[in-house]
């Protein structure tokens, strides 16, 4: 049904049939609407059961997603507990220096002949002891400032060395006074020699090491009985257990190994009860915690789910609302517009049937720039870059497994930067291998931007990463061969013409083009140079002018069926118009649209190009013909009166932009041709007067021309024409150069 255009001081569109229904609209909003709800109901909407406890399931459940099992994850945890070994710390306490402070004190007395025999025991009693008290003591002290060890370890090293401590023998007391200067110097590398070799070792039971104290002594070069003596004896005094039980240490490693168990889950689909099964409280719980239970059912998470998927809906209602799309009046493409939406959700859907809590990564396999891809090409750029947000939101939804919170940033991240990346790749595209280029960039940036997640989470595992990368790179090569499958059925089904079907009917070896080109070549170059006119006038208001300039391409294809009969074909050869009558003329003039689109129907060209070569003429008057007709009617004296109606173009008049633009540049270069050295002024003003003349002839009254769009188009012809003319326009500056003599 042709659309009816009524003029109420601009232009706008008064479009009646179901293409152009608002109820439709409505509807179709709705619908997408309704699609965003029941393919995120499951992921955030569980299924409810009446079930009362005690009583027996008339019913197998099965679980509607992944669960964590905690009785069995918290018995896991009991048992990696139990496995762990106790903890304990090695200590240095510093035994040489009490070993070098003994000697010194040592000498210092038995040195000091002033001191008797019977008082240097007694001090040796008392000191000895104290030293070695206040020594431990500082080296606890030390240990504890350190700040690496505990208070309930540094409890049990003072324990330790108070039960296991060795006090020196009452009798060496008597016998130390006797070691003399020689004796205490060959004593004290060989005691410290014994020290150090024990204590090197982990000293858990200091008895144990002290049991080795005398037979290396034995081995060593002392040779004096009493110096062997002592020196036995100040080594099992200094020889402390080094290693302790470390309580807090072990519990802290007790609690680390609960908090690496793996929880253990019951899988989405696993049974949760089976048919007459009685529900214990564990299995209540369980189906409690998933909220299946009927009597303490929320609806509020419906409720919620309800109002996102309005919002959702309502957003791409509002984007379109304010566009200048085609979109915002033309069902078919609202329509296709919610096809690619189910196709893309639905591709993500499949993808997340085969993902779990094992294998999370599988979500970054789906075709999620599917849906934003098909958009840029068929429709519009800024409405994918508003789908990629709304298809990255669902992701997150949709690839969610842990369930803790409602999204999960990582797959709605990654969507979006490979929604983004593809459109921005994809638009404009004018060849096939421009979608093989995207699904590179589509794995490309979905790899990096994995990566980038996983090193700022720094606790990833090598098959995480070598999975998570996989998937994503597979993922982009999935995407690429869906769109080139889809695309050609979207463009058929719906007559969209994309600019990567445009290109491809520019090829000059294209049927129609050939045909054209061998058969009427004037009629092929004055093609071209529409094409070129059309293209950069179409560029400068905004409107498409690829399809333009490929439009212009077909838009004198009738002309084929006749080539002798239009000017730009007659090389040579003597004009048969001079020879009919100006009726006959005219019927063959005007039958050129008509025929071209018979020609492009008989090929299935697209009805954008259809609708250029019927509507490029309008119902413009054959100035020509018409003039002639009623000068030979004048001549002839004929009553028959010649009608203006009768030599016009059929129409339709330009329905589109595009329609009207090839038309005006049709006229301008057949014009700006005729003219055998064109100036900048006579160019200028044939086409101010051509755009005048349709513009006073309404033949713009169909489209949504504007008048500051038509004078930029003047503008731009201009310029054209002058790059285009240049070497043959006479500037009004230059003056013709004096012929010689």
């Amino acid at each position: 049904m042709k659309n009816e255009v009524q003029m109420k001081g601009k232009f706008h569109y008064r479009l009646s049939g179901w293409k152009y229904s608002t109820a439709l609209r409505v509807i179709l909003f709705l619908l997408l609407g309704l699609i965003f709800y029941t393919s995120l109901y499951a992921k955030l909407v569980p299924q409810v059961y009446d079930i009362q406890l005690g009583t027996k399931s008339e019913k197998t459940i099965y679980a509607p997603r992944q669960i964590e099992n905690a009785v069995a994850t918290e018995q896991a945890k009991e048992d990696a507990a139990k496995r762990v070994q106790p903890v304990y710390r090695i200590v240095n306490l510093k035994n040489d220096v009490m070993l070098d402070a003994i000697f010194d004190k040592l000498l210092q007395i038995n040195s000091d002949d002033e001191v008797k025999f019977d008082d240097k025991v007694s001090i040796f009693r008392t000191v000895i002891p104290q030293m070695l008290s206040d020594l431990q003591s500082q080296a606890i002290k030390s240990l504890s400032i350190s700040g690496q060890y505990n208070d309930l370890l540094l409890e049990q090293i003072q324990k330790g060395l108070a039960d296991q401590s060795y006090p020196l023998p009452e009798e060496a007391y008597f016998k130390l006074p006797r070691l003399t200067k020689e004796d205490l110097a060959d004593m004290r590398p060989v005691a410290k020699d014994i020290v150090a070799k024990l204590m090197n070792d982990q000293v858990l039971d200091a008895q144990t090491a002290r049991a080795k104290v005398a037979e290396l002594v034995n081995t060593s070069k002392l040779t004096k009985t009493l110096s062997r003596e002592m020196v036995t004896e100040i080594a099992r005094t200094l020889i402390t257990p080094n290693k302790f039980f470390d309580q807090k240490g072990t519990d802290d490693a007790k609690g680390q190994a609960r908090e690496n168990t793996k929880p253990i889950y019951i899988n989405k689909n696993d049974v949760l009860v089976k048919a007459g099964d009685v529900i214990t409280e564990e299995i209540y719980a369980r189906l409690d915690k998933l909220e299946l239970l009927k009597d303490k059912a929320n609806h509020l998470p419906q409720l919620g789910l309800g109002i996102l998927a309005a919002l959702l809906s309502f957003v791409v209602f509002m984007f379109i609302k304010q566009s200048k799309l085609q979109l915002a009046y033309n069902n078919t493409q609202l329509l296709m517009l919610v096809l690619i939406y189910v196709i893309n959700i639905l591709g993500m859907k499949i993808i997340s049937i085969i993902q779990n809590v094992e294998y999370p990564f599988v979500g970054y396999l789906a075709p999620a720039a599917l849906g934003s891809i098909l958009i840029a090409i068929l429709l519009d750029a800024p409405l994918a870059f508003i789908s990629s947000v709304i298809f990255s939101l669902m992701s997150s939804i949709i690839f969610n497994t842990e369930h803790e919170q409602l999204f999960d940033f990582k797959y709605g991240l990654v969507t979006l930067v490979i929604c983004f990346s593809a459109v921005f790749t994809i638009q404009r595209a004018s060849q096939r291998a421009t979608i093989l280029k995207a699904g590179f960039m589509i794995a490309f940036f979905s790899m990096l931007t994995i990566t980038s997640i996983l090193l700022m989470e720094d606790h990833f595992q090598q098959r995480e990463v070598l999975f998570s990368l996989a998937f994503a790179a597979a993922g982009g090569i999935i995407t690429v061969v869906f769109v080139i499958g889809l695309l050609p059925f979207f463009e058929t089904a719906f007559g969209i013409l994309s600019p990567l079907k445009l290109v491809e009917l520019s090829n000059p070896n294209h049927p129609l083009l050939r045909k054209l080109l061998t058969e009427t070549p004037g009629t092929y170059h004055h093609s071209v140079m529409v094409g070129n006119l059309s293209e950069a006038a179409a560029e400068s208001i905004g409107a498409d002018g690829l399809l333009c300039r490929v439009g212009s391409y077909y838009h004198d294809i009738g002309k084929t069926r006749r080539p002798s009969y239009f000017i730009e074909n007659q090389t040579n050869i003597e004009n048969p118009h001079d020879r009919i009558d100006p009726n006959l003329s005219k019927s063959i003039i005007i039958a050129h649209p008509r025929d071209g689109v018979e020609m492009l129907k008989d090929f299935k060209m697209p009805k954008a190009i259809r609708d250029i070569a019927e509507q490029h003429h309008g119902t413009t008057l054959l100035h020509y013909f018409y003039h002639k007709a009623k000068k030979l009617a004048e001549e002839e004296n004929s009553d028959k009166q010649v009608r203006e109606e009768d030599f016009r173009y059929p129409g339709p008049k330009a329905q589109s932009k595009e329609a009207a633009i090839v038309g005006i540049a049709d006229s301008v270069e057949a014009a700006v041709r005729s003219l055998r050295n064109p100036t900048l002024e006579q160019i200028d003003s044939m086409v101010t007067k051509i755009i005048k003349s349709r513009l006073d002839d309404g033949q713009f009254n169909e489209c949504d021309l504007t008048l500051k769009e038509l004078d930029i188009i003047a503008k731009t012809l201009n310029e054209t024409l002058l790059g285009i003319f240049h070497s043959r326009i006479e500037y009004p500056s230059e003056v013709a150069p004096k012929k010689n003599d």
